[in-house]
């Protein structure tokens, strides 16, 4: 579970202080799914830097479980996003030289898994989202869509706790979008995974159970609802 209280960022910009982030408090239980929208420059990335571990807030506290992740140290910032949160960008960020399964076994690597091990793991994560007979091509030999599916399997073949997305379908079509929020949604459901997706696309958020608002720092809740079918 996330519990944010009163977490506030701000920024130099040169003499001018920027506020990204405005005493936003807000808690998100384990294994729901929520969308993140908002203009840009409202705070949505800063905020999603702070649920992922990768900034701090100037002030305020951002709990995951019992630990804030203000106050942990470094060290520990880095085993969290190891073993706990992954994230999924919207560009992809394959390695191009590497192939589908190679990617996949990136992120197993620092956690110290043996290479048989690796090799199992990915495959079972490519398998997960339909992308087993493509473990051998190389990302240029891949659909956009098919590129985030491998994406997907890096990021959960560790077996994270939570999965944050970061407009996961902005480089693709109607049609693989769909395709790709159909998968999320299935990840999520079997995996019981906290899936935090941030995106433009309104059809995409009216699938979370929970859509958030955030502009000029400041986060509106629209609370759990149905998700659109």
């Amino acid at each position: 579970m996330y519990t944010l209280t009163d977490v506030s960022k701000t920024y130099r910009n040169g003499k001018k202080e920027v506020t990204a982030l405005s005493h936003v408090s807000l808690t998100i239980p384990d294994g729901q799914m929520v969308a993140i929208q908002g203009p840009t420059g409202g705070g949505k990335s800063t905020l999603l830097q702070m649920l992922g571990a990768l900034d701090r807030p100037t002030s305020g506290s951002v709990l995951l479980g019992a630990e804030d992740l203000a106050e942990v140290s470094s060290r520990r910032l880095t085993e969290l996003r190891a073993r706990e949160i992954s994230i999924v960008f919207q560009g992809f960020n394959l390695i191009p030289t590497l192939t589908a399964q190679q990617n996949v076994e990136t992120a197993l690597v620092p956690l110290g898994v043996k290479a048989r091990e690796r090799a199992e793991r990915a495959a079972a994560a490519l398998d997960s989202v339909g992308l087993a007979e493509r473990s051998g091509h190389l990302p240029a030999e891949l659909s956009g869509g098919q590129q985030q599916r491998v994406a997907i399997a890096r990021a959960l073949v560790r077996q994270p706790k939570v999965l944050l997305a970061d407009e996961p379908t902005g480089n693709l079509d109607e049609a693989t979008r769909d395709e790709i929020v159909a998968l999320l949604e299935q990840l999520w459901r079997e995996q019981g995974l906290t899936l935090i997706v941030v995106t433009h696309d309104s059809w995409v958020a009216r699938r979370a159970q929970r859509q958030l608002r955030i502009a000029r720092g400041t986060v509106t809740d629209s609370g759990v609802q149905t998700p659109a079918a």
